[in-house]
């Protein structure tokens, strides 16, 4: 059996099974022989800029020699994992890797990660069935126009990038196409049926720059759930936000008003006292205590997240973290 032979039958058999997270993760749950899909949607963030090679401080290399005992797991013989349980495929455009076992080049380029990763590692521990994540993610598009869900407005049908609302109805066509050819995209399926388990998302850069969409932000994103939920036929779909926090806690005075608002409204939908609708079924991840300084991080772009490998993994670990106990409960 040669290799891409065997990495196809650990996939379909799952005789792989890579133990992360057990003290956090509930019990893992038994197959029923289906594929289990997530999407993860967004802008630039989820795209995603964690830097894994190099020697400056905040790449996945330095994170691995300076803390084995958190991260070890992640590597064998010094190179990273790749999960042969979790398949991506990324339809975002770009330079990104369009599919593969997960590993440390989904993100905007090789050798970088999105949220994707951390998120892959924590829901492939949990199934006992293969995992597929279909990623679709954006630089530079907002939630009150790019993302716009269609309850918002009426708009014509869009049909270009800049058009309102093109970047919703690339999510429901990207995984309506994956869904009906999953023998085409996912090595080692045989047609024995599926799941949509739950939808990821982190965006918000864009918004979090216009005070009128950060004030129509919750309003934006309660329907973008309640859309989504609709036009991919999954009622009560799990659904986990990851807040734009890559500002950190201390915020200047002459901005804080609105980036405090903007992070407080991507985290309502998952407080069950703001949205009683919701409950136990979104759930918001506060990610302000992930932000790493310039000086601890390959780069200084603030917007995305300073490159740091380490903020991108917790944000992904997180998320799947909190998919996991909703789907568990």
């Amino acid at each position: 059996m040669n290799s891409i032979q065997r990495a196809l039958t650990l996939f379909t058999l799952l005789l792989v099974t890579i133990p992360a997270f057990a003290k956090d993760a509930p019990k893992q749950q038994d197959a029923n022989g289906k594929l289990k899909i997530f999407v993860l949607a967004g802008q630039s963030n989820m795209v995603g800029f964690g830097t894994v090679l190099g020697d400056k401080p905040g790449t996945m290399q330095t994170a691995v020699q300076s803390n084995p005992d958190t991260y070890g797991h992640l590597v064998e013989d010094g190179d990273p994992i790749t999960r042969k349980d979790v398949y991506v495929v990324n339809l975002s455009g770009g330079k990104q890797k369009e599919a593969g076992f997960l590993d440390t080049n989904f993100g905007a380029q090789a050798n970088h990660i999105g949220p994707e990763y951390g998120f892959g590692w924590v829901v492939g521990d949990y199934y006992e069935d293969p995992v597929l994540i279909i990623k679709c993610s954006w630089g530079g598009r907002s939630l009150a126009k790019n993302f716009l869900p269609p309850s918002i407005e009426a708009y014509d049908e869009p049909k270009q990038d800049g058009d309102t609302g093109f970047h919703y109805a690339e999510i429901i066509r990207h995984v309506k196409e994956v869904t009906a050819n999953l023998d085409k995209y996912v090595p080692g399926y045989k047609g024995k049926g599926y799941e949509i388990v739950g939808f990821g998302w982190h965006q918000g850069w864009n918004d979090s720059i216009d005070q009128g969409a950060v004030d129509v932000y919750e309003r934006n994103l309660v329907a973008l759930i309640k859309d989504l939920r609709k036009d991919l036929g999954v009622i009560d779909m799990p659904f986990v936000v990851a807040n734009t926090g890559m500002r950190g806690w201390d915020i200047p005075d002459r901005y804080k008003a609105k980036v405090d608002k903007h992070v407080e409204a991507q985290l309502a939908p998952g407080d069950p006292k703001q949205h009683p609708e919701f409950a136990g079924t979104v759930a918001g991840v506060e990610t302000r205590g992930f932000a790493r300084t310039k000086e601890q991080s390959p780069s200084g772009q603030q917007f995305h997240w300073n490159r740091n490998w380490e903020s991108y993994y917790l944000i992904g670990t997180s998320m799947g973290k909190a998919m996991v106990n909703m789907i568990a409960e």
